[in-house]
């Protein structure tokens, strides 16, 4: 069987699929991309049939779907994830002829002079022509029908009851500093999550306490090495949901760099963030092994001492889904809002969402009590590697 088949016959499984054990904590992880986030969306379709997140992080769009799914109880996300994505696609796209190119560069354009319903709209007049220092001289377009739309589609009180954890990051204008906002330790509300998706200098920043906020994006585009840093009282099961490749092919031309360039920029380092996190925990777990074949007098050296705080964390597992672009699709695939990229965009997620969940390699892991394994099961297998691609776990 091909492997798009194996895909299709996962996704028209029923929901009588497996579970995670409950005893893990699951967290859903997801990357900003702009219009690719339907993808997210789609995969938070297909995880739902088998549980729900207990903790959901994002960044930009990702902020966004992270709050449509913390703010609604589970019988109602994915419908308001529908009705959010429906709403910015609804726009008619613009006459064309030829290629899907052709289209997705049109819908681009129609983004770029008419804005995205529901979402952002363009100044009238331009920024050249606003007062300086409002928020209308430094930005291109205004995000008045965003806030419209998140407060009717997000319950901000079931955000701040406590249900599900939702975690969102964004840049300090002023400091230049990354700073997380966390339900877990402050009221949530609509202003942050309008700051997690400013990206300039398209979008205004966000005014917070005082402070104005940018999109975190600016500095890192997916909130992994947050929840990996957080302390952790049991198993956990990482989602990570990426909507730009880090690997890719040598550009032959200039709109190819474009793309590229932008791939590079935001898949923001997530590969490095678990390479890091897998070091530190064999690190711990060297020092562990180490202390236990000291003898008495030495485990009270001021080293000794030293090492036996490296205490190794509690067994995180990494589920890797990357969003991988089409041929059609070029530097303007995070601002293309078609309604048919979209339902491709959601599909995808839904679908390699389900294909990894039926995996037998995802099927039949063990339990891991210490260390991380990172799992990427989506990889076409006739142009990559498809399979549990890093891990470290104590040994005696």
């Amino acid at each position: 069987m091909s492997t798009r088949s194996r895909r299709a016959a996962a996704t028209a499984r029923t929901a009588t699929g497996p579970e995670w054990p409950r005893d893990e904590e699951c967290i859903l992880v997801l990357q900003g991309g702009g219009a690719l986030g339907a993808y997210q969306a789609g995969v938070l379709e297909a995880l739902g049939r088998h549980g729900q997140p207990d903790w959901v992080a994002g960044i930009s769009i990702g902020a966004i779907n992270a709050a449509l799914i913390a703010g609604n109880p589970p019988s109602r996300r994915v419908e308001r994830l529908r009705e959010f994505w429906g709403l910015v696609s609804s726009a008619q796209a613009l006459p064309f002829l030829g290629p899907r190119e052709t289209l997705n560069n049109a819908s681009a354009s129609q983004a770029i002079w008419f804005g995205a319903p529901g979402f952002f709209k363009p100044r009238v007049p331009p920024p050249a022509f606003q007062a300086p220092g409002t928020p209308a001289a430094i930005s291109f377009y205004d995000t008045e029908p965003l806030r419209q739309t998140l407060e009717r589609l997000v319950d901000f009180d079931r955000i701040n009851t406590g249900e599900m954890r939702l975690s969102v990051g964004a840049v300090n204008v002023r400091s230049g500093n990354f700073e997380y906002f966390d339900s877990a330790r402050q009221r949530i509300d609509v202003r942050h999550i309008m700051a997690n998706g400013a990206l300039p200098p398209g979008f205004a920043p966000v005014e917070i306490d005082g402070e104005h906020y940018w999109d975190g994006g600016l500095v890192s585009n997916t909130p992994l090495q947050y929840v990996l840093d957080q302390p952790a009282r049991r198993a956990r099961l990482v989602f990570q949901v990426d909507l730009f490749a880090a690997a890719g092919a040598v550009p032959t031309n200039l709109a190819e760099v474009a793309a590229r360039e932008k791939e590079i920029r935001f898949s923001s380092r997530t590969r490095l963030n678990t390479t890091n996190e897998l070091d530190r925990q064999a690190i711990a777990q060297a020092a562990a092994r180490l202390l236990d074949k000291l003898p008495a007098a030495l485990r009270r050296d001021p080293d000794a001492r030293a090492l036996a705080g490296l205490r190794a964390g509690k067994a995180v597992d990494v589920v890797h889904l990357i969003y991988r672009s089409k041929r059609y699709e070029n530097q303007t695939r995070d601002y293309e809002f078609s309604r048919l990229s979209m339902q491709e965009h959601w599909n995808n997620g839904r679908t390699d969402m389900a294909h990894t969940l039926h995996d037998p390699r995802w099927l039949h892991r063990a339990p891991a009590h210490t260390g991380v394994r990172v799992y990427d099961l989506t990889a076409d297998t006739d142009t990559a590697s498809s399979s549990l691609v890093q891990t470290t776990e104590s040994t005696p």
